[in-house]
């Protein structure tokens, strides 16, 4: 019988390397004050990519939380059955600090650390980093509730994961989640029909329906309700503190394009308690704490995808062959790769700019740079990841089609972060509100960028037409999409000019500023270093 199926000029796996081992992250880390958290980077890097890990995302994702709306008596559940490797990526998370525990931490440079954990975490699967996201987001958001925040605080905050259904307080460990909008209103959160009645005592009886609760499995929640003095924020946990369930049904679990492993629901509040954050009416200053957090984690996550994206199509480029020669070796998909990697580094360097930040709050002007430069970089960002996932796919052919490529699960993973916490008018519409009533974040956004003035003509001439740009308010909602995309990539210019390998920055600002650049990936000009951009990918 003849030997048909001889194996030849196949891919070895990607397994077993450090997935911290990524030049543009570390750079940025030790730039945020935070190279004491390297080693315990690196540990978790070479953990998300073992063999073990990449094991556990994928089986996670091939097999979806279900619903068990009722026991096999009859009896109110509401409970999400979770393939046991999702247990074993939370768990990981939290004991490396991805959660709650920056806002404990009073090192330099904690917040950056933990984007950097997320972002390199993330790679194995970007479901179970939602509900983490959340729980860092919903700390800062508590404290307008100092007994509520002085009670439960330290368990969000804690290391160890304890996931099931017991009363907060009794718990080693708790996940918060988020349940804003509802199906007339969505990003109009304050279309909100849920309403809260008070009950005298602190406490408010809540009924409503949620479109969206993620993560509905967590122990507590925050969420929007409408009470006699207008939207307000209260927490909600899934039991009370008599150790009764609370009013929270679960309706249904969402059918996802992508973020499969993550349990997506739709939830009522049927006489449900909750606890007032802030104060009646303020609902939304209080809840957009938690928001700009998750924006935060919106763009680390979208970074983080495409560093996943880039590494993969550089490692199958560099084992594979194709008429006569590597595929790393040919000039245009030399191209395409070193095009991806600028992209991916683009997208690290910033957001872990934006995650320094977070570790100043008491510097005015870096808050008023993270209003401003969060905003245009949760746009840009994070629009950018769908595109790019799409063109790593394409540089492994029909091999990055097939689901066990991972390639299409980046693929259907990257429209999240785009819609997530608000979708592209949104984000875009957010920046125009952050300049127009703090005009100091405009201020603050100029002085971040201008720290590179000189430096290349490229990004001056950029920097110019966009301060003309901001000169003209005439139609600028209709504009919003093309000035917030310039400013992202400005600041990403800026950023990479002062930080960035100069290969990297010289190629960015020639084709994102300069203009010598088409429309798809692949289209860098003459002159790049293409080999020396490609080797930062290479692991």
């Amino acid at each position: 019988m003849p030997g048909t199926h001889e194996v030849t000029n196949q891919v070895p796996p990607l397994a077993d390397y450090d997935v911290a081992a990524d030049p543009a992250l570390l750079e940025g880390l030790e730039r945020a004050d935070a190279g004491w958290a390297v080693a315990e980077l690196h540990a978790l890097g070479r953990l998300a990519g073992s063999e073990q890990a990449q094991e556990w995302g994928r089986l996670v994702n091939e097999n979806e939380p279900v619903l068990r709306t009722h026991d096999r008596v009859g009896n109110r559940i509401d409970e999400v059955e979770f393939h046991p490797y999702w247990h074993e990526l939370m768990d990981v998370a939290v004991s490396y600090g991805l959660h709650a525990t920056p806002w404990r931490d009073s090192r330099p440079g904690a917040h950056a650390a933990r984007a950097a954990k997320m972002y390199v975490w993330g790679q194995v699967d970007a479901g179970h980093t939602c509900p983490i996201s959340m729980t860092y987001a919903a700390v800062p958001a508590l404290r307008f509730n100092p007994e509520l925040s002085e009670r439960y605080e330290p368990l969000l905050a804690a290391t160890e994961y304890d996931f099931g259904l017991r009363e907060p307080s009794s718990k080693r460990g708790l996940i918060a989640g988020m349940s804003m909008t509802e199906k007339q209103g969505g990003s109009d959160v304050r279309a909100n029909t849920t309403t809260a009645r008070s009950l005298g005592d602190g406490s408010y009886v809540i009924v409503g329906h949620k479109w969206f609760t993620s993560a509905p499995m967590s122990d507590m929640f925050l969420t929007l309700a409408q009470a006699p003095g207008g939207l307000s924020c209260f927490l909600l946990p899934r039991v009370l503190p008599d150790g009764s369930r609370n009013g929270i049904r679960l309706q249904r679990l969402k059918d996802k394009l992508g973020n499969r492993s993550n349990a997506s629901s739709e939830i009522e509040y049927d006489d449900a308690i909750g606890w007032l954050i802030g104060e009646e009416g303020r609902g939304v200053r209080t809840i957009i704490e938690m928001v700009n957090n998750t924006r935060l984690d919106c763009a680390v996550g979208s970074a983080s995808g495409m560093r996943y994206g880039a590494v993969r199509a550089v490692h199958h480029a560099r084992h594979r062959r194709a008429f006569g020669a590597d595929l790393v070796d040919q000039p245009l998909m030399g191209n395409v790769l070193a095009d991806l990697v600028v992209e991916s580094e683009a997208a690290t360097t910033v957001g872990m700019r934006l995650a320094a930040a977070t570790d100043r709050p008491g510097d005015e002007q870096e808050q008023a740079f993270r209003r401003l430069g969060l905003a245009v970089t949760k746009y840009w960002v994070c629009k950018r990841g769908p595109s790019h996932a799409v063109e790593a796919l394409e540089c492994l052919g029909g091999n990055g089609y097939v689901e066990e490529s991972g390639m299409p699960r980046l693929y259907r993973e990257a429209p999240l972060m785009s819609i997530w916490e608000g979708s592209g008018n949104v984000a875009a519409l957010d920046a125009l509100r952050a300049m127009a009533k703090q005009p100091e974040s405009v201020a603050a956004y100029f002085a971040e960028v201008e720290q590179a003035a000189g430096a290349d003509t490229r990004l001056d001439d950029a920097t110019g037409r966009l301060r003309k740009e901001l000169s003209d308010l005439s139609d600028i909602e209709y504009r919003a999409r093309r000035l917030v995309e310039s400013m992202a990539l400005v600041l990403q210019g800026s950023l990479l000019v002062r930080h960035g390998t100069p290969s990297v920055a010289d190629a960015f600002c020639a084709s994102r500023l300069g203009g010598d650049w088409g429309v798809a990936f692949g289209t860098l000009p003459s002159g790049v270093d293409t080999r020396g951009i490609i080797a930062r990918a290479e692991v």
